[in-house]
């Protein structure tokens, strides 16, 4: 017996067939549980909830993180300004200049001596 292709009205057949073996499996599947279904709704509700809640505790810290680190991040400023300004010399008046200049003159000419 050698292969005959199947002519249209074959194929017609064949996908009416198919498609009335998927409506019957359709069929043949029990009815959605409204209690089952309700309740999953509801756990899918509460795990995104709990979910919502855990991102939003997360941004919290996160932003509690990132004021810390400002402000930390001040203080050393802050600490550094304070160091460089206790590091610099304080500015001398005109006296005081010639005060020292004149000390060192005179320590100069004792050592001389």
């Amino acid at each position: 017996m050698a292969y005959k292709d199947p002519g249209f009205n074959d194929r017609l057949a064949s996908a009416a067939k198919a498609k009335q073996a998927a409506l019957d499996k359709l069929k043949a599947r029990p009815p959605i549980d409204e209690a089952a279904a309700a309740a999953r709704l509801a756990a899918r509700e509460a795990k995104e909830a709990a979910a919502a809640e855990r991102r939003a505790a997360q941004a919290a810290a996160r932003a509690a993180a990132a004021a810390e680190k400002a402000e930390a991040k001040r203080l050393a400023a802050e600490a550094e300004a304070e160091a460089e300004a206790a590091k610099a010399k304080p500015e001398l008046s005109e006296a005081e200049k010639k005060a020292i200049r004149d000390a060192r003159y005179a320590a100069r000419k004792k050592r001389k001596k």
